[in-house]
């Protein structure tokens, strides 16, 4: 029997019209008819601003992200002004709800440095003996795999679940670091490496440090990993993979497998995957478009894209548009600043102007190709490849790199279920069969 024959059988017994959803109010998506989402949970974590709401109508308006009530753009001026590393601050922000003190931070950087290597055996056992291709399976493969490697893995105890937390926290980066050196000496075949770590490094130093040769790395470098970090660690409890570790943990499972199940989200190109998805698209726009300071054939080529015609034929410019945010998403607007001064230090202007270029058309070319216009802008996704690329980050961790930071936020939000909420998710599903008499197997057609 063929799989296809099989896809033929599913096919002729699993419609269900669009019209059905519109008949019966589901919420596709978990998403109300103008697009903002069902109302599933209460935080004190994060808050995400994209709109008003006026009349019953969305506004658009300016975005803002808040980390515990405070803005994560003063969060980063703060750092910067400073002149130090923010990220482990964040994780220590969201975790416990208030800005930590000096003497808390340096004493919470110790301790995230005493636990970033991994149990004996483990490295070898899970990551060297079992090679992936794609880093983001290694993640969720190894965080599942790290149960077995705690003596007490299943205690709910608020005690018990901050040491995991912490744990994976200080974890998930060498994990990614050892996947990709793996991943490139068996199926790329490269050298690998396995540097030392270095107790007094930030988690940005110390990812720069694991994934270049010579260890080398400036400390504005470092910084702007950091700055990536830090506008990746939290974005509220709706979104998708965030939404799945609180589901699991809804239901008093092991913090593995909420952190695991989390990852395996993110990987999705329509959720974390869609930086990595941003860069083929670029790249293939660069390939098809001979003048890039042309808006008509840049334009040109965005329709192409939205026709189906062109790229991976998703019909989406990836990186365009959010569900929450409107005129702006702050992360990116953070990232398109420092993308611009390090593509003027790197000879890359050119290249960062186009992506500009495509920012500017596509919404226009959504009007135009779709009749559809939506108040839309940048997201996230759409400068933080190309601010990768600049430092020499492997497209294989583009993604990945959003898991290590946003770890922080689905951590605070696996214990703030744990602890606030005390019921297990279970939404509805409406059954469109009707009764049928069962047929004995010889009179089936």
């Amino acid at each position: 029997m063929e799989f296809r024959a099989l896809c033929e059988e599913f096919r002729a017994n699993n419609q269900i019209p669009p019209e059905k959803f519109d008949l019966y109010q589901v919420k596709r998506g978990l998403r109300n008819p103008d697009g903002t989402g069902v109302m599933a949970g209460l935080t004190l974590i994060c808050n995400v601003h994209g709109y008003l709401i006026d009349d019953a109508e969305r506004i658009p308006d300016k975005g803002i992200l808040t980390y515990r009530g405070i803005n994560v753009e003063d969060i980063v001026e703060g750092c910067r002004r400073e002149n130090r590393f923010g990220f482990e601050e964040v994780a220590w922000l969201l975790l416990f709800g208030k800005q930590p003190t000096r003497s808390q931070l340096e004493g919470f950087s110790k301790l995230l440095n005493s636990c970033r290597e991994l149990p004996e055996y483990f490295a070898e056992d899970m990551i060297i003996k079992a090679p992936s291709r794609n880093i983001m399976n290694k993640l969720g493969r190894s965080v599942l795999a790290l149960y077995s490697y705690d003596d007490n893995p299943d205690d709910p105890s608020l005690e018990n679940n901050m040491r995991q937390a912490i744990q994976l926290i200080a974890r998930l980066p060498t994990i990614m670091t050892y996947a990709y050196q793996v991943k490139r000496r068996h199926f790329d075949r490269q050298s690998m490496f396995f540097h030392p770590l270095d107790p007094n490094h930030s988690t940005a130093e110390a990812i720069l440090n694991a994934i270049r040769p010579d260890r080398v790395f400036t400390d504005e470098e470092a910084k702007l990993l950091d700055l990536c970090m830090i506008l990746h660690a939290e974005h509220g409890g709706g979104n998708n993979s965030t939404f799945t570790t609180r589901v699991l943990s809804s239901t008093g499972t092991d913090i593995y497998s909420a952190i695991s199940a989390a990852i395996g989200s993110l990987k999705g190109p329509r959720h974390g995957g869609a930086n990595h998805r941003v860069m083929m698209m670029m790249d293939d726009l660069m390939g098809h478009v001979k003048n890039w300071e042309s808006d008509d054939e840049v334009g040109s080529y965005l329709e192409k894209i939205v026709r189906k015609e062109a790229g991976d034929r998703s019909g989406l410019i990836y990186g365009m548009g959010h569900a929450v945010y409107t005129l702006s998403d702050p992360r990116a607007v953070i990232l398109k600043e420092n993308a611009r001064k390090m593509a003027e230090e790197h000879g890359m202007l050119r290249k960062f102007e186009l992506f500009e270029r495509v920012e500017k058309l596509s919404p226009d070319v959504f009007a135009k190709v779709k009749n559809d216009r939506k108040v839309i802008s940048a997201n996230v996704d759409f400068y933080s490849g190309l601010v990768y690329e600049m430092l020499g980050i492997p497209s294989d961790l583009y993604t990945p790199m959003f898991a290590v930071s946003r770890i922080a936020g689905w951590c605070a939000h696996r214990i703030e279920e744990m602890e606030t909420c005390g019921r297990i998710m279970r939404p509805a599903y409406r059954s469109l069969t009707h009764e049928k008499q069962y047929i004995p197997i010889d009179e089936r057609e």
